[in-house]
């Protein structure tokens, strides 16, 4: 499945999604061909079990999907999409071939007649179940259908949420891609239910930085490959620039923390399933935020003026990882979250956390 998966999408992508096609859509459009595409592909449920209309395709097998949208900078949130049914699909609500949205941060609470409730039939929210607050920073808020999140309380809550009944107030990230605010007062959810009683209450965050992995994983891949090819095209002195010692050993360096992104991106999905992998996930971040950054600034060393410019395509990629490497929780965050969980546990518990790739304390701190 995953090798379907992988050159299916490589095939839609590089068809369709063109420079002139992101900056349009930097710009505030809606690429409404581009989702139908994706969307008649079935990328949009893949993550969903069969039985509740998805595919029932594993984190591992999705992996190369997600690296493939950070690879061609794609303007739209299919990601969220895939990881929001497969919290619906979770919590045993059917799938949704829309555009779907999560929230990097939320304010959300409900009424008091809900709080404590035990929701057995997920598609039926109670009359008198509202909903009150602030999703924040929704990628492509203004234009999902519909948005998954989380209620904290007795036992946390799983909520889906009609766009239609946000006001909205609209923002972009570095990339200029859309992160807005979604607030709520006193709406009814479209569904509701418990979610299994081993996640933690911020699934989201950690899901959403399990996807950033990927995608700036594969745009560290297009950044590598658009200096190496540039390198060796650019004649400076009678020779390409590539023959230069200062460049080789930057296009190195490059190459390896391209690498180390590739790796822990990979490992993170792999070792995920019902449960996400939380030390995978956060060594995965440390080293894509760590990457982004280095990999970026050798890039526009490389290329020069040429590469600021808007008209030529590394900074399309440039901008997204400075703002992946950010989102849901900077390297700061996931450098102080694996040295709070490593101390809370000890020194006798390194050497095993290491080798099984698990630490108990890690997705509680």
């Amino acid at each position: 499945m995953r090798e379907l998966f992988e050159s299916t999408i490589e095939r839609l992508l590089a068809d369709l999604v063109t420079p002139e096609l992101i900056r349009h859509c930097e710009a505030g459009h809606w690429p409404a061909d581009l989702w139908a595409a994706l969307e008649s592909s079935g990328f949009a449920v893949a993550a969903a079990p069969e039985h509740l209309g998805g595919a029932g395709a594993s984190w591992e097998d999705l992996y190369g999907v997600v690296k493939a949208a950070g690879r061609h900078n794609l303007p739209l949130p299919l990601p969220e999409t895939m990881f929001a049914n497969w919290l619906l699909g979770q919590c045993g609500i059917e799938a949704r071939n829309e555009p779907l949205g999560i929230s990097m941060r939320s304010t959300l609470s409900l009424n008091h007649a809900a709080k404590g409730a035990f929701f057995d039939a997920p598609w039926v929210a109670p009359a008198e179940t509202l909903v009150t607050g602030t999703l924040c920073d929704v990628p492509w808020g203004r234009d999902v259908e519909h948005v998954v999140a989380l209620v904290p309380g007795e036992r946390t809550t799983l909520i889906l949420l009609s766009r239609r009944d946000a006001e909205v107030s609209t923002k972009q990230n570095t990339a200029g891609e859309p992160r807005d605010d979604l607030s709520f007062k006193n709406t009814t959810p479209i569904a509701i239910a418990d979610v299994p009683a081993d996640w933690p209450d911020d699934v989201i965050w950690w899901g959403g930085a399990m996807l950033r992995t990927a995608q700036m994983a594969g745009a560290l891949e297009t950044t590598l490959d658009l200096s190496t090819r540039y390198a060796t095209e650019r004649v400076q002195f009678g020779k390409p620039i590539s023959a230069f010692q200062a460049i080789q050993h930057q296009l190195a360096q490059m190459a390896q923390h391209t690498g180390s992104a590739l790796v822990s991106a990979e490992a993170a999905f792999v070792e995920s399933g019902n449960q996400l992998a939380a030390w995978q996930i956060a060594a995965a971040k440390v080293c894509g935020a760590e990457a982004a950054g280095a990999v970026a600034a050798m890039a526009h060393a490389v290329h020069g003026a040429i590469g600021f410019t808007h008209e030529h395509a590394l900074q399309l990629g440039t901008r997204r990882l400075w703002a992946w490497r950010s989102e849901f929780g900077n390297l700061g965050h996931w450098t102080q979250r694996l040295g709070r969980a490593v101390a809370q546990g000890g020194s006798a518990s390194l050497w095993p956390a290491v080798t099984s790739g698990r630490l108990a304390a890690l997705s509680s701190t």
